[in-house]
C-alpha cells in the first residue's frame, strides 16, 4: 500500500486535534502510558518542521515528531501514530524511517533515543541501529521524565528511582552506529535485543517485587 508520507508545515495544522484524539485512542487500547500532547503542541511541532504526516488518498494516515533534549545533545521520535485502519501496512516502520531520516538531517551529532512498551516499536528501532540501554544512559533532562507523569505506571519509575519501568530505552548514537553488513547486522541486533528484554523484564519484575515487599511490611 502506497503512502504519502511529507514534512508537516502550516497546511497540516488542521490536522493537529485528529492526532491527538488518536494519541489518546492508542494508548488506552494499549493499556500503557502515553504522555499526553496538546493539539497547540502539535501544531508547534508542525510549524517548526519537526513533524512527519502520512497520508492516504488525502486522508490522514499516521503521524510522528521530534523532540529535543539536552540542549539537542539527545533526539526523540515521539508520539508514532497509526491509524487504525492502516494498521499492519507497513506504514509505522515507514513513518519511524522518514523521522529517523529527519532527525539525523536536523541533528546530525545528536543521540537519538527512546523508551516504549511496544514490541513492534521496538523491532523497527532495532533495524535503524538503536541499541537497549539503561535508563541512565538516556537524557538526564527533567523535562523528558516529567512527560512520564501522565503514565499510570509513573510510580513505577518513582520507586526504582527512575532506573527502571515497563518501558524499554533505546539508543542510536551516531558515533558507534556498527559498520557490518545491513541485513546480517539488523538479524543480529535484533537478537541480541530479545535477549537484553528477556533479563530487563526479569530484573525489573525483581525489584517492583521488591519493592512491595519492603512497602507492605
Amino acid at each position: 500500500m502506497n503512502f504519502e508520507i511529507v514534512t508537516a508545515g502550516e497546511q497540516h495544522l488542521k490536522y493537529a486535534d485528529d492526532i491527538c484524539t488518536l494519541m489518546e485512542q492508542a494508548a488506552q487500547q494499549r493499556g500503557t502510558g502515553i504522555a499526553k500532547r496538546s493539539p497547540e503542541y502539535i501544531e508547534q511541532k508542525m510549524s517548526e518542521g519537526k513533524a512527519k504526516v502520512a497520508f492516504k488518498n488525502g486522508r490522514l494516515a499516521g503521524f510522528c515528531y521530534i523532540e529535543t533534549w539536552s540542549h539537542g545533545k539527545y533526539v526523540a521520535n515521539s508520539g508514532l501514530i497509526v491509524h487504525p485502519d492502516f494498521r499492519g501496512t507497513g506504514l509505522g516502520k515507514k513513518i519511524k524511517q522518514a523521522i529517523f531520516n529527519l532527525s539525523r538531517e536536523k541533528y546530525p551529532e545528536a543521540k537519538i533515543f527512546g523508551i516504549t512498551t511496544s514490541l513492534a516499536v521496538m523491532k523497527i528501532n532495532s533495524n535503524l541501529g538503536y541499541k537497549p540501554v539503561t535508563f541512565s544512559e538516556l537524557t538526564t533532562d527533567e523535562k523528558f521524565w516529567a512527560g512520564c507523569q501522565s503514565c499510570k505506571n509513573f510510580d513505577i519509575l518513582t520507586r526504582t528511582k527512575r532506573s527502571h519501568c515497563l518501558c524499554t530505552g533505546m539508543l542510536f548514537d551516531p558515533v558507534k552506529k556498527e559498520t557490518t553488513s545491513k541485513i546480517q547486522d539488523k538479524e543480529l541486533r535484533w537478537q541480541r535485543f530479545k535477549r537484553f528484554l528477556m533479563l530487563h523484564s526479569l530484573r525489573a519484575k525483581r525489584k517492583m517485587l521488591n519493592g512491595l515487599k519492603k512497602k507492605n511490611q
